[in-house]
């Protein structure tokens, strides 16, 4: 955050949100010989926290924000402020944030909001931020450095990683190794290599190896003849042939049982496979990609895990963080599940002090933990409008007393969901 000095005898307040930082910069600037106090934050939800805070006269609100939907962010400050100005700007043809670069121009729509009326003219403020320009961003792709990935949401820096590392392996044939923590979203990567590739026509097909018996798992995977064995009355082509053409997802390949593990080792050198009970031989082109929870290095020492396959399946490995990692992303993710099990539109806002108590915690169990502690609160509030921390079920004992409902006013709603 950045703080200016307050001029003497100068009262104004002025606050400006954007996610790009070049905006925020040249408006300061600008802004710096007329307001007395000024500051910076990212996005809507910084704006909330600090208007409680302080006795702002002005908001200048970007109005391509990442975090809140605009629209309803103004009609919530008009309610909780109605002495506050704000004032919004339009940058042209550009949704840029600080991971990206504006490439051409961000240019005020001169547009205000007070108390009791419609949006109207910013008297004086019109040529504060006429014309923003940042030269680094020019020839810059938005969909490869900003865009998350099919069906994830989250823009932290460690999940932009991910993103970026997704795009460039996603166009190849190459077998991909995902790891993680269980519940921090392996198959949603999984899902996404296969929809940003060429192989995004053919189907994508799942084998958990640890929810398939040992001695159903070959025949599952490989396929099997006619009378291959006792009840074999038709043949099973197998879901590595029902992936041909498309991706193959081996879900917990970690608990993939030793005796399996050199037959799947040959399928995956040669691309071809043999079913049970045929001696007959079948080529298949399909892209694999594995996922676990597991260290395979540790499961390798203890001779659980073979050498030479965790070596042909981690030639691209994907790390997926856990959610403790990125906590900027608990908002956007907590409002996308109000959303998603809300029976009503539109979906509950979550308290200040909701936010906070879910920021802070530690989710062992990642996204999943996430999804369900919000399904649970939907249930608590009772179709109530807010989500305080009392309809927040927290089992840790660590969490016993933060469950208390003050009248926190509610955070906006978050809008955008990828």
């Amino acid at each position: 955050m950045t703080t200016f000095p307050i001029p003497a005898n100068y009262e104004d307040h002025v606050l400006v949100a954007s996610p790009n930082s070049v905006v925020r910069q040249r408006v300061l600037e600008s802004l710096k010989s007329r307001a007395g106090h000024i500051e910076q934050v990212r996005g809507g939800a910084e704006a909330l926290l600090h208007l409680e805070n302080g006795p702002w006269q002005k908001l200048f609100l970007d109005k391509h924000l990442s975090d809140l939907d605009v629209e309803e962010l103004t009609r919530t400050l008009q309610e909780r402020y109605p002495a506050l100005e704000v004032i919004l700007m339009d940058r042209e043809n550009d949704e840029r944030t600080d991971d990206g670069e504006l490439p051409e121009r961000a240019q005020s729509s001169a547009e205000s909001s007070t108390a009791g009326s419609e949006i109207a003219k910013g008297e004086g403020w019109n040529d504060v931020v006429a014309e923003v320009r940042d030269d680094r961003g020019e020839g810059r792709d938005l969909d490869t450095e900003e865009a998350t990935l099919p069906g994830m949401i989250g823009h932290s820096a460690k999940m932009q990683t991910v993103y970026r590392n997704v795009r460039l392996v996603a166009g190849r044939n190459t077998t991909v190794l995902i790891t993680g923590p269980t519940g921090s979203g392996k198959e949603l990567v999984a899902r996404a290599l296969h929809e940003l590739s060429p192989r995004s026509g053919g189907n994508f097909v799942v084998v958990n190896c640890a929810a398939i018996p040992e001695t159903l798992l070959e025949s599952e995977l490989f396929g099997y003849s006619r009378g291959a064995f006792t009840g074999a009355q038709q043949p099973y082509a197998g879901k590595i042939h029902a992936a041909h053409m498309g991706t193959l997802f081996l879900d917990e390949i970690g608990d993939m049982p030793l005796s399996l593990q050199p037959k799947l080792l040959r399928f995956l050198e040669h691309k071809e496979l043999q079913r049970l009970g045929s001696s007959q031989t079948v080529r298949v082109d399909v892209r694999v990609v594995a996922a676990t929870n597991l260290d395979l290095t540790t499961a390798m020492g203890e001779g659980r895990f073979r050498e030479d396959l965790y070596y042909r399946l981690s030639t691209f490995p994907l790390a997926v963080p856990p959610l403790r990692e990125r906590g900027e992303d608990v908002l956007e993710l907590a409002e996308y599940f109000l959303r998603k099990f809300s029976l009503a539109a539109p979906a509950p806002l979550l308290s200040t002090q909701a936010l906070r108590l879910l920021q802070s915690r530690d989710w062992r169990g990642n996204v999943r933990e996430l999804q369900n502690v919000m399904e649970r609160a939907l249930i608590m509030s009772r179709g109530e409008r807010v989500i305080f921390p009392a309809h927040l079920v927290l089992t840790e004992p660590e969490c016993d007393g933060l469950h208390s409902n003050n009248g926190t006013p509610p955070l906006v709603r978050a809008m955008r969901v990828f």
